[in-house]
């Protein structure tokens, strides 16, 4: 079935994708994360700090588990986790139940780096909004959350391709 030019995504759209692959790539930046991580004094890599955030989000985990939540592969979380042991800001130790598990969980100074980082970052996000009204940040806020729950919820479309050409 031949697609009418009204299928085909809008400039809008493409602009949307435009900025949020710059977002995405500042996000993601080694760099970016640098200058935040020296804002508070540590040397810490982006999968050190989000093996840090979920282990403050959800306690003690085991190595599996951990990996699970991160999206990590087992050895890559594993090296992490030893750089994050050998810096002081995690425990490794055999479960309880099962001495063949190894479980990890926060050090007090591995919770106050990860509570400092995301200050470092809240207050940076607060100081890029600080001329913007409440009513834009507040519509912001609103349509950044329905865009990503469309991510979510909205299938691709495996007619995209007949689209585009």
């Amino acid at each position: 079935m031949a697609r009418s030019r009204s299928d085909r995504p809008s400039e809008d759209v493409t602009g949307i994708d435009d900025a949020l692959d710059h977002l995405l790539r500042l996000n993601a930046s080694r760099k970016v994360h640098a200058r935040r991580a020296a804002a508070i004094g540590v040397v810490i890599s982006q999968p050190g700090l989000l093996l840090l955030r979920r282990l403050d989000e959800h306690g003690e985990l085991s190595m599996g588990e951990l990996a699970r939540w991160t999206a990590m592969d087992p050895a890559a979380a594993g090296r992490q986790v030893r750089q994050l042991e050998q810096d002081g800001l995690v425990v490794r130790s055999r479960g309880s139940a099962d001495g063949r598990v190894v479980t990890v969980h926060l050090t007090p100074r591995g919770v106050d780096v990860r509570r400092r980082l995301s200050a470092v970052g809240d207050q940076h996000i607060a100081d890029v909004l600080s001329a913007w009204s409440t009513e834009d940040r507040t519509q912001l806020s609103t349509l950044l959350r329905r865009f990503v729950d469309g991510l979510r919820e909205v299938p691709f479309r495996q007619d995209a391709e007949e689209i585009a050409s």
